[in-house]
């Protein structure tokens, strides 16, 4: 072991060997190219697209301005990628203090652009000067071309240096950054290469991701591309964006553009039917705010500027209850939300709750307090903010940080909503009434799942003892061997009682058909007495509140009979579970029980004891009464189970109820819109494309399974 002077001889001698000379500074773009993390997140398949926003967002930022109405994205066969746009150009004149073009500017330096308070942008995606010269410094190749009064102007970068690639003058479709390339040694020059029309503006960038920087597999998410496409044609009005693919052996191409702007693109998101119409909540407010400004000496100085903010809101409530709240910042999307949400959050709850105090009385409350969850139960929201030099978290964006629009928003929010939830036209008035109701039921949800949760788990007799007198409860408390059985009727429930393990199987009967909860409001779910029981029987709440981890039983079985009625009241049942426990069915949790249709008893000659065969279709029972005769075997009449309670204990036992021989189907969701959809149809409250459906798919019905 070193003695303490051999320590401190070392730490000197490592002290001394550490100088200036160790000291880098990354000039320019190599910092970039040193931490492409720090300005595009990863170097995998998102920080490849988000190269590719930060393109698009110049272009759209031209749009924002009213000077662009068209913006194209084209994916080349070659594997760049191209942005063209109409609008003003890329400035091509010299920049007083650098001597340098507008065009190298923008593209070789960090932190230069139009967008710093000088004007050229009173909101913009583009905020920190840097998208475009990340992009051109993690680009093997990347070119410009600006048109210009009159011209055509263009400039090609390798890896952030400009210079000349030696492609072939005038053959199309040569462009390659594996070219030789001669980089500019003293000056730089931006070539005219064309001319066009007077009055003809606009940029087009085309560049190739520098595959020293990205990862192989890396590549652009056509899907994610397209539905940021959509989404930026939503948010401002007017402008097209086409796209084209040209990887494929065919070129796709698509292009979007809606003039509705948020109120489309809010009944767009929105996944369950409305409760009420889109509501729009416009306003603005102003704020100082102290930034540094370039004054005449080039020196930065904090000043005072006065900064407008401007709030543009849609709102609508569905009969859902999960919520889709989707934030903008000069129409750059902030999944992590920021003071704009914070303020349009904050708004919400102060409305609703002053709200629900004046209508006390109607709404019956009582002392209980509205959440902001119950709030935003089935609500779309798309909220957007317009200002000058926004403060985010990072380069990426995702959070806004400017302090004041918090305020800004929630005074607008107040003010609007109060306005539209005491309106007194009868469409707005009825459409609010509606929402207060909504929110006061999802309240009331939750208090009453809160009760449960804290009620119902069973760990004594005694808490056992205030589920339904109907439940014919199992003695285990083990979830994961415990099963509850949803029996169709008193008459199965007499015959099950006797087939179960009543050791971990539990029986609940329900009388005949539930509500159809897809149709129905949360009060008429929670007030009907079958759904009610359900739920207070599982023990884990409903709907937002509902936790699968506090459910009673491990396994939900739905056992029905096997028949038109039964199938109706299987397909109720999973419509409650799906619209108001979902987690249930994600976890895999939720089965339907297949009993069998017949049972062929098979003559055996002596004294060896006849064999059972169950089927469980008409073509199983054909196929099988088939094979017998073919063997030459008798049978005694067939037995055709019209329900459950036609069975023994034994038969129900064999068939349906003991693990060791039963057939469960799981219940799955391998694509929930899909699922929500055909809910939607088969249960909603639309009669028409119901109707659609039914003559349209009854050729494909096997009129010898229909139960007539």
């Amino acid at each position: 072991m070193p003695s303490p002077a051999a320590k401190k001889a070392a730490t000197s001698k490592s002290a001394s060997e550490y100088t200036a000379h160790h000291l880098q500074v990354l000039e320019g773009l190599e910092a970039v190219r040193k931490r492409p993390g720090m300005y595009i997140g990863s170097t995998d398949g998102r920080g490849l697209m988000h190269c590719l926003w930060e393109i698009i967002d110049n272009a759209v930022d031209e749009a924002l301005g009213g000077h662009c109405d068209r913006i194209e994205v084209i994916l080349h066969r070659d594997g760049s990628v191209e942005v063209r746009d109409n609008g003003r150009g890329v400035p091509v004149d010299i920049e007083p203090k650098t001597g340098l073009s507008g065009v190298e500017l923008v593209y070789t330096r960090l932190h230069a652009g139009g967008k710093f308070g000088s004007g050229s942008y009173a909101a913009s995606g583009g905020l920190h000067g840097v998208g475009a010269s990340v992009v051109n410094a993690l680009s093997a190749r990347l070119d410009v071309e600006v048109d210009r009064g009159g011209k055509t102007y263009a400039m090609s970068f390798r890896r952030g240096e400009p210079g000349v690639f030696s492609d072939v003058a005038g053959a199309k479709g040569t462009k390659d950054p594996e070219h030789a390339f001669t980089a500019y040694t003293n000056n730089s020059q931006l070539e005219i290469v064309g001319s066009v029309r007077r009055g003809v503006t606009g940029t087009r960038v085309r560049y190739w991701a520098d595959r020293q920087i990205f990862l192989k597999d890396a590549g652009f998410d056509l899907e994610g591309l397209r539905a940021r496409a959509r989404q930026t044609s939503f948010l401002v009005p007017g402008l097209a964006i086409a796209m084209r693919d040209e990887r494929g052996e065919r070129p796709t191409e698509e292009t979007f553009v809606h003039d509705g702007g948020i109120t489309e693109f809010c009944e767009f998101l929105a996944p369950d039917p409305p409760v009420t119409d889109v509501w729009r909540l416009t306003g603005t407010g102003m704020f100082t705010e102290t930034v540094p400004v370039l004054d005449a000496q080039g020196h930065m100085t904090p000043t005072d500027v006065e900064r407008e903010c401007g709030v543009d809101i849609a709102v609508r409530w569905g009969t859902g209850y999960d919520a889709k709240v989707s934030s903008f910042v000069n129409i750059i999307a902030t999944p992590k939300g920021g003071t704009h949400i914070a303020g349009f959050d904050q708004a919400l709850l102060k409305v609703f709750r002053k709200q629900m105090e004046l209508n006390a009385r109607t709404l019956k409350v009582g002392q209980d307090k509205v959440d902001k969850d119950d709030i935003l139960a089935g609500l779309t929201a798309v909220v957007t903010v317009r200002l000058a030099e926004p403060q985010f978290e990072g380069q990426t964006k995702e959070v806004l940080g400017t302090a004041a629009v918090r305020a800004i928003v929630a005074k607008v929010v107040e003010t609007e909503l109060t306005a539209l939830l005491t309106s007194s036209k009868a469409a707005t008035k009825k459409q609010a009434r509606t929402v207060l109701e909504k929110v006061t039921a999802e309240m009331k949800s939750r208090i009453s799942a809160r009760m449960h949760k804290e009620t119902q788990r069973r760990k004594t007799a005694l808490e056992s003892s205030s589920l339904p007198a109907k439940l014919a409860d199992c003695r285990s408390a083990d979830t994961e061997r415990t099963e509850l059985f949803i029996v169709e009727g008193d008459s199965a429930l007499g015959t099950a009682k006797l087939a179960r393990s009543s050791e971990v199987q539990a029986l609940l009967p329900i009388r005949g058909k539930i509500l159809n909860v897809q149709k129905a409001s949360l009060t008429d779910m929670l007030s009907n007495a079958e759904c009610a029981a359900i739920i207070q029987v599982i023990g884990a709440g409903s709907g937002r509140t509902f936790d699968v981890e506090a459910a009673r039983y491990g396994k939900v079985i739905i056992m029905t009979d096997a028949d038109v009625d039964g199938a109706h009241i299987r397909t109720l049942l999973l419509t409650l579970f799906f619209r108001y426990m979902r987690p249930l069915v994600d976890a895999g949790r939720v089965y339907a029980a297949v009993p069998p249709l017949h049972r062929i008893e098979v003559i055996n000659p002596g004294s060896k004891p006849n064999e059972v065969i169950y089927t469980y279709s008409e073509q199983q029972m054909r196929r099988t009464l088939a094979d017998l005769n073919r063997r030459g075997k008798s049978i005694k009449p067939i037995q055709r189970y019209k329900g459950l309670g036609e069975m023994d204990a034994d038969q129900l036992a064999e068939t349906t109820m003991d693990p060791r021989h039963r057939t469960l189907r799981r219940v799955t969701l391998e694509d929930v819109d899909r699922a929500a959809g055909v809910f939607e149809l088969l249960m909603g409250g639309e009669v028409g494309p119901r109707r659609e459906f039914i003559v349209d798919s009854s050729r494909r019905v096997d009129r010898e399974r229909i139960d007539a």
